[in-house]
């Protein structure tokens, strides 16, 4: 039996970060890990924002942390069967340090090297640990976690003894739902990820995005991009490789029996996005589930001697920002905190270890959360948005643009029509009504004010 101050399961984003705090505070810290290595069993490719990673390691780029290309260009395009309604911006700004604190970065290659950082300042790392269950003391409260090694390495395994664990466990967080705090994932308010990521060489990337040096692209992709289920596709940037991929609710892909790699695929071979993954070698496909629970549905994150962090605590924006690696770091170090206040005062009751809440309703995560809380329930009630209106608004920029004989009062008159018969003013009407708490997503404050604005002026 090993003896710790805290110990800290997951060494993702959140663990690590927790890991890192609680070492710099002179606490003995074990980071458990249940992949081979830190990174092993991350997915994601796609947008680090550094806002949080800054203000733990202000150097990280002179580290060396493995970062891909720096965002010049975001963009979002609506997808028909086939055609692409899109939207783009990017500005020299984001060319300039700090590149706007977005990178696009492969998570298997940064997870390590951020543990590696954290085993530098103190941290015991500790790969291939299978954590099954937490230890208890007479009075039930959490004093340790039961480790195994896989392959017959038990002998390695055996008690961890720490007054307060962190579970930073990922979306599937059986410490989470062992001890009570959320009950199992639920397909309605669970999202698979499933992506490839595929190699093309540098200059074909750069030539195609209309790339120079380390810039890079984020583009979202909305409508037939999942086949008109709630979700989103979308294709980043890396140096060598472009991660491409598809994320929609589990409940929705059982309801119309859609098979993922299938949805993938599709996406891939739409003529808007084909062109940009032609030729692109598979080097990586996996899945991921991400939790889509939103700020009405955080679990209690604290119980004597426990708490919960990144996503094993559902702490992911669920608007169309998708933020989710800062979240997690946020909240990993939050809960650090927590903890070392906690052993300064010798209690790490859930009555201290609440303080963890309040840090976080004090951050930009649960006060972003709680502002985008109605954006997954706007989509709910709204399927059309996804699945017919992409279409309709095809059909409308289509019949805009086009250039004929006919005398521009008599082609308005055809675009009404077709408004009418595709959108209808009504119905127009009504999911606007329904977007004006959604709306705060776009960063319009108080959504209301919008509605004025556009009921003055439009």
């Amino acid at each position: 039996m090993t003896e710790f101050d805290a110990i800290v399961v997951g060494a993702g984003p959140a663990g690590t970060s927790a890991a890192l705090t609680l070492a710099r505070g002179g606490l003995r810290v074990a980071l458990l890990e249940r992949g081979p290595y830190a990174g092993a069993k991350s997915l994601m490719g796609g947008v680090l924002y550094t806002d949080v990673l800054v203000q733990l390691l202000p150097d990280f780029r002179q580290r060396g942390a493995p970062l891909e290309r720096h965002v010049a260009k975001k963009g979002m395009s609506i997808l028909s069967d086939r055609a692409e309604t899109a939207l783009s911006f990017r500005t020299a700004a984001w060319d300039e340090p700090p590149h706007n604190h977005s990178y696009t970065v492969l998570r298997a290659r940064f997870d390590r090297w951020f543990a590696a950082q954290a085993e530098a300042e103190g941290v015991e790392l500790v790969c291939g640990a299978v954590v099954d269950r937490t230890v208890k003391d007479r009075e039930g409260r959490v004093v340790g976690v039961r480790v195994r090694m896989p392959e017959g390495e038990a002998a390695e395994g055996g008690d961890l003894r720490a007054p307060v664990v962190i579970a930073a466990d990922g979306a599937n967080s059986f410490l989470a739902e062992a001890e009570g705090l959320k009950p199992p994932p639920s397909g309605a308010h669970m999202a698979l990820g499933v992506k490839e990521v595929l190699g093309l060489p540098r200059e074909v990337i750069e030539e195609r995005f209309g790339l120079q040096g380390d810039q890079g692209v984020a583009w979202e992709y909305l409508g037939a991009a999942t086949g008109g289920l709630r979700g989103a596709g979308f294709l980043y940037a890396n140096r060598e490789s472009l991660s491409v991929g598809v994320v929609v609710f589990v409940s929705e892909l059982g309801a119309r029996q859609q098979n993922p790699t299938e949805l993938l695929d599709r996406f891939k071979s739409h003529p808007a996005v084909a062109p940009l993954v032609r030729g692109g070698e598979l080097l990586e496909y996996g899945a991921h589930l991400i939790p889509e629970t939103g700020y009405d549905r955080i679990p209690l994150l604290v119980k004597d001697g426990f708490l919960l962090a990144g996503d094993a605590a559902g702490l992911v924006s669920t608007s169309p920002s998708h933020e989710g690696s800062n979240y997690a770091m946020a909240s990993g170090m939050l809960a650090a905190e927590t903890v070392l206040e906690a052993h300064r005062a010798g209690d790490f009751s859930a009555v201290t270890l609440s303080g963890y809440r309040r840090r976080l309703e004090e951050s930009f995560v649960l006060k972003d959360m709680e502002h985008t809380r109605d954006w997954p329930g706007f989509l709910e009630k709204n399927p059309h948005v996804l699945n017919a209106w992409p279409d309709a608004l095809s059909a409308l920029a289509e019949a805009t643009l086009r250039v004929g004989a006919k005398p521009r009062a008599e082609r308005e008159g055809e675009l009404w029509e077709l408004f009418q018969r595709r959108v209808g003013l009504l119905p127009l009407a009504t999911t606007a009504f329904q977007l004006r708490n959604a709306l705060r997503v776009l960063g319009y404050g108080r959504s209301d004010k919008l509605m004025e604005y556009l009921a003055r002026n439009w």
